[in-house]
C-alpha cells in the first residue's frame, strides 16, 4: 500500500525549501501518494515560488489577512486543517522549519496520528526571545515530531541534548541547497524573467554588488536604524560598490530605509524580488548583508561572504567555517566589517573559497531513503 504524504508549507523559505522534496516525493508515485497543502501564510510570495518550480497545490487554506497577528494565524491553521487530515489520513506530515505554519501544523498532524517529519531540525538560539516567535517555534516542532531531519551534526547534538532518540534524528544537510544549486542552473540557461532583464538594466557590472535583506521583528526600530545608517556609510566610502536593497513591505522597514538611504546615488532600493530574480543577483553578488536564516546557507554553496546583522544566530556552523561574520546591528562593527571585506583580497578570498557546512545539494534523496526504511 502507497504511503500517504502530506507537506504542509505556507511562506516563501518554505516553499522554496520543501520544492525539492515535493519534486522528489512525486517522482515515486508507484510508492507515495504525496499531497501539497498550503497555508498562505504569505500569499503573492508563496505562489512565485511554486510558479518556478511547478508545483500545485492539493489544499490551500488561503489564510493571508491584512493585520494577521500570531493569536489567530496559529488558531486557524490548526482548526482548517482537522478536516484535510481527517479526509486524506496522512501516515506521514512533513513541516519545515521555524514558521507558525510549520508549528501549527505539526500540534495538527500530532493531533490526527501521522508521524510529523520536521526538516531542518534541531536549529537552536537558546534564547527563546530571538528570534521571537521561530525558536520558541522550533521547540514545539520538536517535540510534536516522530523524526529530526537534522541539517548538521550541531543540530542533531542540540536534539540528543533535548533527550530525542538518535534513531530518529537524521542527518541530511540543508533543503535549500538542493533548491539552491537546481534554481542556479536554471536562472543560467535562458531563464526569461522580466524581474532579471530589469536587474541587468539597473547593476553597474563595473562595480562591487553588495546585496542587503533585512526584515527580523527584532531588529525593528532603533536595529533597522543602526543597520540603514551603516549602509549609508559604506556607500559614501565606497564609490566602487553598488548597494542593492530589495525592500521588505513591512512598515517597520521601508521607513527607516527610505528615510535614510532612498536619495544616495550608488544605493538601489528595490520592491522584494522573486525567488529567480534573488537567486540571480546573489550570484552577481560580491557580498551579502542580511538578518535571514536562509541566505546563511545559500550563500556559501555560491562563494558569497556573508554579514549577519543579527546578535545571535541559530546556525553557529557557518560561523564556525568561516563563511559568515556575525556584526549584529552597530552601526560601526557592519561598516567596519563590510570595509574589510571590500579592501582586503585576503580576507574575502579566506571566505569565499570555504566548503559550505550545510550539505551538497543530496538532502532530500537521503530524506526520502529513511522514510522507505519505516
Amino acid at each position: 500500500m502507497k504511503k500517504k504524504i502530506l507537506i504542509v508549507f505556507g511562506t516563501r523559505p518554505e516553499a522554496i525549501k520543501m520544492a525539492p522534496l515535493v519534486k522528489e516525493f512525486k517522482r515515486k508515485p508507484n510508492i507515495y501518494n504525496t499531497k501539497v497543502c498550503i497555508t498562505a501564510q504569505h500569499r503573492e510570495m508563496l505562489d512565485q515560488v511554486l510558479n518556478f518550480f511547478a508545483i500545485k497545490s492539493d489544499f490551500d487554506l488561503n489564510l493571508m489577512k491584512p493585520n494577521q497577528n500570531l493569536y489567530s494565524l496559529t488558531s486557524e491553521i490548526i482548526i482548517k486543517l482537522k478536516p484535510i487530515l481527517e479526509l486524506f489520513g496522512p501516515d506521514f506530515i512533513f513541516v519545515h522549519g521555524d514558521t507558525t505554519t510549520a508549528m501549527a501544523a505539526s500540534i495538527a498532524g500530532f493531533y490526527s496520528g501521522a508521524k510529523v517529519c520536521h526538516i531542518e531540525a534541531g536549529l537552536r538560539t537558546f534564547d527563546m526571545n530571538s528570534p521571537f516567535p521561530e525558536e520558541m517555534n522550533r521547540s514545539i516542532i520538536s517535540v510534536t515530531s516522530s523524526f529530526h531531519f537534522a541539517p548538521t551534526l550541531t543540530s542533531k547534538n542540540n536534539l540528543l541534548k533535548e533527550n530525542k532518540k538518535e534513531e530518529d534524528i537524521i542527518v541530511t544537510g540543508n533543503t535549500v541547497i538542493d533548491s539552491l544549486l537546481y534554481s542556479v542552473d536554471r536562472v543560467k540557461s535562458n531563464f526569461d524573467d522580466p524581474e532579471i532583464n530589469f536587474l541587468k538594466d539597473k547593476i553597474n557590472t563595473q562595480k562591487k554588488i553588495i546585496l542587503v535583506t533585512g526584515h527580523r521583528r527584532e531588529n525593528h526600530g532603533e536595529g533597522f536604524n543602526n543597520i540603514c545608517k551603516a549602509l549609508k556609510q559604506i556607500a559614501n566610502e565606497n564609490e566602487d560598490c553598488q548597494i542593492l536593497y530589495p525592500v521588505h513591505l513591512n512598515p517597520n522597514v521601508q521607513k527607516p530605509v527610505y528615510k535614510y538611504l532612498n536619495n544616495v546615488s550608488n544605493i538601489l532600493l528595490l520592491s522584494p524580488l522573486s525567488y529567480p530574480a534573488f537567486v540571480w543577483l546573489m550570484e552577481k553578488s560580491y557580498l551579502i548583508l542580511t538578518d535571514s536564516g536562509g541566505i546563511q546557507e545559500e550563500a556559501p554553496s555560491l562563494g558569497k561572504p556573508v554579514l549577519v546583522m543579527r546578535d545571535n544566530t541559530e546556525r553557529p556552523e557557518a560561523i564556525a567555517s568561516g563563511t559568515v561574520i556575525l556584526v549584529g546591528t552597530n552601526m560601526n562593527v557592519i561598516v567596519e566589517q563590510t570595509n574589510n571585506l571590500l579592501r582586503d583580497k585576503k580576507k574575502y578570498d579566506s571566505m569565499s573559497l570555504l566548503h559550505n557546512p550545510y550539505g551538497d545539494g543530496n538532502a532530500c534523496k537521503k530524506i526520502i531513503d529513511h522514510i522507505m526504511t519505516i
